[in-house]
């Protein structure tokens, strides 16, 4: 009788399947990186916009392309590991994760504009951030999705007869 109403001490929480939960963080991690890179190559091949860079160093630009697309790399890792937090201890975890990106990806797309290069850098630099905040915040979601596995609601014992 106890296997179908649950035990007493059972946990409401639900069981998070770690290494697929990372495993799609670290694929988001790439896929951001890999963004960041394409946008600079747009931004600086297609618009001749300065994206961290002056337009003498080229579409490639200097290794500060490279760092941009790591920095997109560690903020997903982060995301995953503020994710994996908030799975674990947090009511309404998702719910909490999509405040979280919300606003991480509205300071990553101010902080553009406290810099001295030309309004169409700010922009297209915030825009740029604007589209990573929402790769990563989606894609870590839909992760989430994946790799929680809800656990079964005990139901109450019967009350006995009188």
């Amino acid at each position: 009788m106890t296997a179908m109403y649950g035990s007493a001490g059972a946990s409401s929480h639900p069981v998070v399947n770690a290494s697929k939960l990372w495993a799609g963080g670290v694929a988001t991690a790439l896929v951001a990186a890999l963004l960041a890179v394409v946008g600079i190559l747009v931004g600086r091949g297609l618009f001749g916009v300065e994206i961290l860079a002056p337009k003498g160093e080229g579409v490639w630009g200097d290794a500060d392309t490279g760092w941009y697309a790591v920095g997109a790399a560690l903020c997903a890792l982060a995301a995953t590991g503020v994710l994996h937090l908030l799975l674990l201890y947090t009511p309404k975890p998702l719910r909490f994760f999509g405040w979280v990106m919300t606003l991480a990806t509205v300071v990553a797309m101010l902080a553009p504009f406290v810099t001295e290069t030309g309004l169409g850098s700010r922009m297209f630099t915030a825009g740029l951030n604007f589209i990573l905040g929402v790769a990563i915040g989606s894609l870590l979601a839909g992760t989430a999705h994946t790799a929680v596995q809800p656990t079964a609601s005990a139901r109450p014992a019967p009350r006995p007869y009188r």
